[in-house]
């Protein structure tokens, strides 16, 4: 059986927080070593403190290692507008971030929705982004079916997750009320150690009427997640409740009408994919996968691991760091402008 890591409950202490300005107010990040970068980027529902094992490892492979806190997340900016979510607008902050950081180019790296963020970095800012990992989520280009009407057909008699997530105010209804434990329940469903055995119902579909944490099962936290790990994951929403995190599920039409110039086009720069078997991701997201090599021509190092679920950095926090250093070593030195 595969180890899987148990993370210390703090991050390291060499590591730097700082406010860096972006055309939609500011971004929060949190850095460690020196070298080219490599930018970080979390999904849902987390932080930059989903990255706290890989930046001490990256950062001592000779490289500096940047996470953020994505818009709408932990201490970053958070528009009021829904639309301010849109995918270009998350290009852009990350773009901005580089900027400021005194760099022309990055290695960009993402898990989750985060994965399709990077993704889109690359897509939308070759220039700038010069090579692309992706944790958890397969890059899926632009289709001609419009994200919505598909989500509605996935579900058949019960309601896709998303589909669940698009009107403001009714996941935040069922989530803030007791954010701790609903978080819990959601990185237990995901976890491999702790997700529904197979044929059981998945974390994936609402029955209709019902509530996403009705199909959560059981008290247990998966044993990457320890009670401190926790406490930070439920303080930062606390704070800030969810609505700038669940924005980014409501903006998938608006992303597929901004996109529309990219409809079908592979990300060309050199990459990688990594992903865990017991991921459901994989499995209704397995045309993408599949199609890793015609949409990720660069693709250079793509691995699933055995026994892993869906928080791949966290869960196999020492396997995932070795093979995004191996994959950062053989990246081709990035180029300064005169």
């Amino acid at each position: 059986m595969p180890q899987h890591s148990r993370p210390s409950s703090a991050p390291d202490r060499d590591v730097r927080h700082r406010l860096v300005p972006t055309p939609g107010g500011r971004i929060h990040l949190v850095e460690q070593g020196t070298g080219p970068l490599v930018l970080l980027v979390h999904g849902f529902p987390e932080s930059w403190y989903s990255w706290r094992h890989q930046l001490p490892a990256i950062a001592a492979a000779g490289f500096r290692a940047v996470a953020v806190d994505v818009r709408g997340y932990g201490r970053s900016s958070k528009p009021a507008e829904v639309e301010a979510y849109r995918m270009v607008e998350h290009v852009e902050d990350n773009v901005a971030v580089v900027r400021a950081l005194g760099e022309e180019t990055a290695v960009v790296v993402g898990h989750d929705w985060g994965s399709a963020i990077a993704a889109n970095s690359a897509l939308l800012r070759p220039e700038t982004f010069t090579a692309v990992g992706l944790l958890s989520v397969p890059y899926a280009p632009r289709s001609g079916f419009r994200p919505t009407d598909g989500f509605s057909l996935i579900g058949g008699d019960e309601e896709f997750y998303v589909s669940y997530f698009q009107r403001p105010g009714r996941a935040e209804a069922e989530i803030e009320p007791d954010v701790r434990a609903w978080l819990a329940g959601f990185y237990a469903g995901l976890s491999a150690d702790t997700m529904p055995a197979a044929g059981e119902d998945s974390l994936f579909f609402v029955p209709r009427g019902a509530k996403l944490s009705d199909r959560f099962t059981g008290d247990t936290l998966p044993s990457w997640l320890g009670e401190a790990d926790l406490d930070f994951y439920a303080g930062e929403f606390e704070r800030t409740g969810l609505t700038g995190a669940l924005n980014r599920y409501r903006n998938v039409d608006r992303d597929w009408e901004d996109l529309a110039a990219w409809d079908g086009a592979p990300i060309s720069q050199p990459s990688l994919f990594l992903g865990g078997a017991l991921d459901a991701s994989l499995t209704w997201m397995a045309d993408a996968v599949k199609a890793g090599p015609t949409n990720l021509p660069g693709l250079v190092s793509s691995h699933v691991l055995e026994g892993c679920g869906h928080w791949i950095q966290q869960e196999r926090a020492d396997e995932t760091s070795r093979l995004l250093v191996d994959w950062l070593r053989v990246l081709p030195a990035p180029e300064r402008r005169a």
